[in-house]
């Protein structure tokens, strides 16, 4: 393969589209940059929409070591029905009358939801029961119960308020709201957890994905886009934007490459990205007893 037609390798931002399962955006990829080695770094439910960030070709190694620790949504949630997916892609489980909740109730539950929290995910989702994925335990008529587990949603805000009424007649209230939460948040459990406070049941209607640690919206491209041109950030860059820069001469550079540990100075966040005189990123390290020990090697 000439270096004109060689498949660039980088992190991808993608504005993933609704309906399409990550996984789906990665086949997709893989047509677009012709090239099998393709991965995700973290889901997006089918439903929502926006930032999905893909690694292609030798950026696979770094989508395990980002700190994609923190995410921001925009979503939909409607108060007085519930769903037994917690969102509008499963049936209607419970109605109720909810016009007579108030703003000022809708923001002191709000309040309860929003620090560090115990939540427990939705049932309908990929969170593994004693080795088997929840989603299929539904499936199979199974009656089990999720573990709460300890999330953090450092912001929780209520933009608007509007009355409706559901396709069954149920007079309903939409909530736009926005999240940024920790890693692990369920968005359509905080609105099922929303209702529930409030006692008429609530479900997400529509969420869109904002940000992802650093990369956001504004960085993103629509499948289309892509397909059009495949635009990249270069495997060095993402790297160099993404961890602590350690500079080391040719010597050591060798070395590094040789799996030799080397000493290296501390750093207050791990891992490091390792780079030669030339600015080629070598690898990314982390420091044990003062060397340090490779977690992946690019060369």
């Amino acid at each position: 393969m000439t270096e004109q037609n060689r498949t660039p390798d980088g992190l991808v931002i993608v504005d993933k589209p609704s309906g399409f399962t990550s996984h789906d955006v990665v086949a997709k990829m893989r047509g677009i940059a012709r090239t099998r080695r393709v991965g995700h770094a973290g889901t997006l439910d089918p439903m929502a929409t926006g930032v999905l960030v893909l690694g292609v070709e030798r950026a696979t190694k770094l989508l395990g070591h980002l700190a994609l620790t923190e995410k921001e949504y925009l979503g939909t949630i409607r108060l007085g029905q519930s769903t037994v997916t917690d969102d509008a892609e499963g049936e209607t489980t419970a109605s109720a009358d909810a016009s007579a909740v108030t703003r000022e109730a809708v923001d002191a539950h709000v309040a309860r939801l929003t620090g560090a929290i115990m939540q427990v995910p939705s049932k309908v989702s990929a969170i593994k029961i004693d080795g088997k994925r929840s989603y299929a335990r539904v499936r199979g008529g199974e009656e089990f119960d999720i573990p709460a587990r300890p999330v953090t949603v450092s912001s929780f805000q209520v933009y608007d308020a509007r009355a409706a009424v559901a396709g069954d007649g149920t007079p309903v209230l939409d909530l736009v709201v926005s999240v940024v939460c920790s890693s692990g948040t369920y968005i359509r459990a905080l609105a099922r957890d929303l209702g529930a406070g409030l006692g008429v049941g609530g479900h997400l209607t529509a969420l869109r994905r904002t940000r992802v640690g650093p990369y956001g919206i504004d960085a993103a491209k629509t499948l289309e886009q892509l397909q059009e041109e495949l635009k990249v950030m270069p495997v060095a860059h993402a790297a160099g934007a993404a961890f602590a820069r350690w500079e080391v001469d040719e010597r050591r550079a060798k070395l590094l490459l040789n799996g030799v540990r080397l000493d290296m100075p501390a750093y207050p966040t791990s891992p490091v990205a390792a780079f030669g005189p030339d600015g080629r990123l070598l690898a990314l390290v982390e420091e044990q007893k003062g060397r340090a020990k490779s977690l992946a090697v690019f060369g």
